[in-house]
């Protein structure tokens, strides 16, 4: 019976070695595979679409290439942008080493930890961001899909959205909402 009972463990461990090596955490080999083929989409993409208007008529066939191409860089793109909901995307990242997951009255500012989540702030465009808010900068802006900040204004997170202030003054320029 005990035989028995060893060769079952044995079968079951050597079945589940696969399962578990296809477990293991996260890397960032898996993210810079991600962006680079997310290049090669982009890539393909402007390729089809110069040859489909090399002689000025877009055929049925070409149209369908296009359309493609576009899935697959939507594709590509979702599988490298920041999403809370799926580790891998945020896992290993030094800003969110003390994530623990969502706290009731708290939002996380990556980098800074959690911060209570502060009643009748209004983040809008033309409003201005407190002054408790206005050192939360976003160190990799291209990481959650931003663009650049232009001179003299910076990304800051603020309750949970992205905005983009006047550094000076603290005036808002663009609220990008529930983000991250």
């Amino acid at each position: 019976m005990k035989k028995h009972l060893v060769y079952a463990v044995a079968a079951l461990a050597t079945a589940a070695a696969p399962l578990a090596a296809s477990a293991q955490p996260w890397n960032g080999q898996e993210r810079r595979e991600d962006r680079r083929e997310l290049r090669e989409d982009r890539r393909d993409l402007r390729d089809t679409q110069r040859d489909a208007r090399r002689d000025g008529y877009i055929s049925g066939r070409e149209q369908r290439e296009i359309r493609d191409d576009r899935r697959d860089v939507r594709q590509s793109q979702r599988e490298v942008r920041f999403n809370r909901a799926r580790a891998d995307t945020w896992r290993g990242r030094n800003e969110w080493r003390d994530y623990r997951g969502a706290r009731s009255g708290y939002w996380y500012a990556p980098g800074y930890g959690y911060r209570p989540v502060a009643r009748g702030n209004v983040w809008r465009q033309g409003a201005y961001v407190p002054r408790a808010y206005r050192s939360y900068y976003v160190q990799d802006p291209y990481y959650y899909g931003l663009r650049a900040a232009p001179p003299g204004q910076r990304w800051v997170y603020a309750d949970g959205n992205f905005v983009l202030m006047a550094v000076a003054t603290g005036l808002i320029a663009s609220v990008i909402a529930n983000q991250y």
